[in-house]
């Protein structure tokens, strides 16, 4: 309702609006170059900080038996193009699908400047020690090959599985005015999620969990990779799968990245912005609720699957000489020490939540405030240092004023918000 607009706060927003297009020149030259433009969208620049990008992301969610990295001995094996020709099989409806590496909101595409998680692991290894097997769609019931990825994972000494979903337009499929996309005689659109176009549960759509199920039947080591917009259900991979990773929609480098990790070329170290539930029925789920504390449902625990923050390495890190230091009545600065004690060079992600024990507004039961990515030869040691200034201790009351209140703030400092390694408390006054 314009009525209830004032028109000084309309006159103060257009004018903004119209300085930055001033400023771009676009009043005096409307247009630009194409060719210009996409050199520069192009540039070998671009396409490394994607990659980097890509890999920093990707988040190692289990790895049973520390079956990743696949360039080491496993059981019997020898991962090693130069090695030891092992057979992989690369089966899934997300493992040579471009469009869906990039999620919704993607404008079209050259397909030679996508790269799947085939063409990713067609870069570590030979042709003819790759097997690749679509298996089935990611909604589409109609096309499903699951018997020949059955086959093509018993030729193979490891099965990589890349499942999720997809948003992606791939501007070949007809869609609706809400967005959603209508399958039709030439194209059925695999699009599962988007704007106007929802679901009702985070179950894999189609026949993914069939395919899923009859390669674990094989008996051979199973990777599961999601490429997923949102947390799907990982709860049958979480338990029969023996390494599960999440990348997300990892865009343009996104597989080249995806093999990096899987083949061990860069150690994964990106972690959880949400918290996986084990079921629609506990959504909205999230870390910092108020308190109280979430009592279990009936037919299971009401913790998440995996929690925010969370994501493994193939290293490990220890925590230790937790100091806090006094700046002022309400500064603080946390120090302590992390060692990488694993076999492996990696990074790891410090993070540091805050709990106010008493406060006159219910205040969540921990609240991430600072944290700190960082790389470790193995066998290095660091010390990170956190400055908690007097905002970190502030809360808006309730007469919706922020200020600070006295009372004692516990410190929990870890590797994820479940996962807490070191702790204190400090008194405000």
């Amino acid at each position: 309702n314009t009525e209830r607009i004032n028109k000084t706060v309309l006159d103060a927003s257009v004018a903004r609006v119209l300085r930055l297009k001033f400023e771009m020149g676009l009043f005096e030259n409307p247009y630009v170059d194409p060719e210009k433009a996409k050199k520069e969208v192009r540039s070998e620049e671009s396409v490394t900080l994607a990659r980097r990008v890509a890999q920093a992301s990707i988040t190692l969610l289990k790895n049973e038996h520390s079956l990743l990295p696949l360039n080491i001995k496993m059981n019997s094996f020898v991962f090693n193009k130069s090695d030891y020709n092992m057979k992989v099989a690369l089966i899934g409806p997300n493992a040579d699908n471009r469009y869906n590496m990039l999620g919704d909101y993607t404008a079209p595409q050259e397909e030679e400047n996508i790269k799947t998680v085939l063409d990713g692991i067609r870069t570590k290894l030979s042709s003819s020690q790759v097997e690749y097997v679509k298996g089935c769609s990611i909604r589409d019931t109609v096309t499903v090959d699951i018997e020949q990825a059955v086959v093509a994972a018993q030729r193979s000494e490891v099965v990589i599985a890349v499942v999720g979903g997809s948003s992606a337009r791939d501007f070949k499929t007809s869609y609706k005015e809400t967005g959603a996309a209508i399958a039709d005689e030439k194209t059925i659109s695999d699009m599962e999620c988007g704007e106007g176009f929802d679901r009702a549960t985070l179950s894999l759509l189609g026949k993914q969990q069939e395919l899923l199920k009859a390669l674990k039947a094989t008996g051979k080591p199973l990777i599961v990779v999601y490429i997923e917009g949102r947390p799907l259900d990982k709860n049958w991979a979480s338990e029969n799968a023996d390494a599960v990773l999440t990348a997300y929609y990892p865009g343009q480098e996104g597989g080249i990245a995806i093999a990096d990790v899987l083949f061990g070329d860069f150690n994964p170290a990106g972690r959880l912005p949400f918290s996986v539930p084990r079921s629609v029925g506990q959504i909205p789920l999230y870390y910092n609720k108020k308190a109280p504390q979430s009592h279990d449902y009936v037919e299971m625990s009401a913790s998440p699957l995996y929690p925010f923050g969370y994501g493994l390495s193939y290293t490990s890190f220890d925590y230790s000489d937790l100091h806090l230091s006094v700046l002022t009545p309400r500064s603080f600065e946390i120090s302590f020490k992390v060692r990488n004690t694993g076999k492996y060079d990696g990074e790891e992600v410090a993070q540091l939540y805050l709990r106010d024990e008493y406060a006159s507004v219910v205040q969540p039961l921990k609240q991430l405030k600072h944290f700190a990515r960082f790389y470790l030869k193995r066998g290095e040691e660091r010390e990170v240092k956190f400055i908690l200034s007097e905002e970190d201790f502030s809360l808006v009351d309730r007469n919706l004023k922020r200020i600070v209140e006295s009372g004692t703030f516990q410190i929990m400092i870890g590797a994820a918000s479940d996962d807490i390694r070191l702790q204190t408390k400090v008194e405000i006054k």
